[in-house]
């Protein structure tokens, strides 16, 4: 996915601002795919410039509505059903499980404890954003519900596996824990995020 045909489907639900379309990937499509305000209307740049969509109308302080073009929506309907779309196997949430065995074992299970933690953390917020989108009917609405669906149960299932590899993790002696003065790297600032393949 790139933030090119996020735009593009959602302007394809009608006319909107850098502001309003800022706003809707707050609300919802951050899950998926974050982006920054400079990057949104960067891109809505390129896009005009592109043909792909057209400024629909102005306002003050330059506030400008964009629209989208047929040539646009033509891109989006090829992207959706002609393009596969990327799939990455890169996780270093998982990559760090592969060498926590030069850990002391009580600091690869707080590895993993952590890890439930963040995903239980994700799923609550994804659950009250679900309350809010169950309210609306629009198309965005309806299927952002399923990919909402993913990201709810990706991270109970997330939270499920940590905890279940902690337990596995038993007493042995393994390497003495590290001097908790010193630098421990090994909490992923990231989170479930970086593992998206996702919503993730």
């Amino acid at each position: 996915m790139s933030l090119r045909h996020a735009l593009l489907g959602l302007l394809a639900q009608g006319p909107a601002s850098g502001y309003d379309l800022l706003k809707v990937f707050e609300i919802s499509l951050a899950n998926v795919w974050p982006a920054t305000q400079s990057q949104v209307y960067a891109e809505l740049a390129r896009l005009a410039d592109a043909d792909l969509v057209k400024v629909a109308a102005g306002g003050p302080r330059g506030r400008k509505e964009y629209s989208i073009a047929e040539r646009g929506l033509a891109e989006l309907r090829h992207w959706l059903t002609e393009v596969e779309p990327a799939r990455t196997g890169r996780s270093e949430m998982l990559l760090r499980v592969f060498f926590l065995g030069q850990t002391h074992p009580d600091q690869a299970r707080g590895y993993l404890r952590r890890e439930a933690e963040v995903a239980e953390r994700q799923r609550e917020r994804l659950a009250a954003l679900k309350q809010v989108v169950e309210r609306e009917e629009s198309d965005l609405s309806v299927y952002g519900r399923l990919a909402l669906e993913w990201g709810l149960r990706f991270s109970a299932m997330q939270r499920e596996w940590a905890e279940w590899a902690g337990g596995q993790i038993g007493g042995g002696v393994g390497p003495e824990p590290a001097d908790p003065s010193g630098p421990v790297a090994l909490s992923d600032p990231a989170g479930p995020q970086g593992d998206r393949g996702h919503p993730s």
